[in-house]
């Protein structure tokens, strides 16, 4: 829908004054005029009727979108969600129910936003559940100091957002927390090594490294049963007697004497088949 109807978009943060002066441009429709365009859209999915009725109330995200600028995320962004949730709304809004889109479409535009700041805020999920959600949009505004709570003052705010007074005191200790550079600043004699970048830097091989490693020996085990398979029996025997056993291996007179012939014919049949492994198990690299 957002494609077919090319709506102005504040594609970055020093556009967004232009934008607000842009969207401000556009008409307020009148209750005959809405519901009018509400009927096409519905009745012939007239795309046209849809872009009006989108325009008309861009100034509506701008003005919600305003409410969120505490969070520290890009006023571009928050206004672009808020577009979001408004062309949810009017696919939805049904011009016979005697509501104002103005009224319908609040819902859907903050319930957009606040899925973003949800995502984004210090790329942290603070709040899953239902209360966390409440209290994470409310407890800002609701606190009349800079300091912590009192005891009081949590028992209050539980009681006016119907949540559990110990979701209030975790809710206050994720949205205190500061935030940490990742690398120090600082020109302190062993300062770098407190910074966190120190301890989380990861020395492991990258995935792509640990599957090239595990296809190597996967294919360097297979290679070496179909090396062994394709010698004759006496040549596995010496081979296998040799070099496959955990106790150490049989020595060439040891053999020698098994097969009652000289140790140096052990040694040109045990050379002859490693070098025919050598070339099976290459070609499977």
């Amino acid at each position: 829908m957002s494609n077919a109807l090319s709506l102005p978009v504040p594609s970055a943060i020093d556009s967004v004054d232009h934008y607000i002066r842009a969207v401000k441009a556009y008409p307020v429709l009148s209750a005959e005029e809405e519901h009018d365009l509400a009927t096409r859209l519905h009745r012939d999915n007239d795309l046209e009727a849809a872009k009006q009725l989108i325009v008309s109330h861009l100034r509506l995200v701008v003005s919600i979108a305003r409410g969120y600028s505490g969070y520290g995320l890009p006023q571009a962004d928050l206004i672009q969600e808020g577009n979001i949730g408004l062309m949810k709304a009017v696919r939805r809004f049904n011009p016979d129910r005697g509501v104002r889109l103005v009224s319908f479409a609040v819902h859907w535009i903050k319930a957009e936003i606040n899925e973003f700041v949800l995502r984004n805020w210090r790329l942290v999920k603070v709040a899953t559940t239902k209360a966390q959600r409440k209290l994470f949009f409310n407890l800002r505004s609701m606190k009349t100091h800079s300091g912590s709570l009192h005891t009081e003052e949590i028992a209050e705010i539980a009681r006016e957002l119907k949540v559990k007074p110990e979701e209030v005191i975790e809710m206050e200790s994720r949205m205190g927390g500061h935030d940490i550079a990742l690398e120090s600043h600082g020109d302190e004699d062993g300062e770098d090594s407190w910074a966190p970048i120190a301890y989380l830097e990861d020395h492991r091989p990258e995935p792509s490294e640990f599957l090239a490693d595990r296809q190597i020996e996967i294919l360097q085990t297979s290679g070496l049963e179909k090396a062994l398979e394709s010698l004759d029996e006496r040549s596995r025997r010496i081979v296998e007697s040799r070099w496959l056993q955990e106790n150490g291996g049989a020595t060439l007179h040891e053999l020698a004497d098994e097969y009652g012939v000289s140790a140096e014919r052990i040694r040109q049949i045990e050379q002859k088949a490693l070098q025919k492994m050598k070339a099976i198990v290459a070609s499977e690299l």
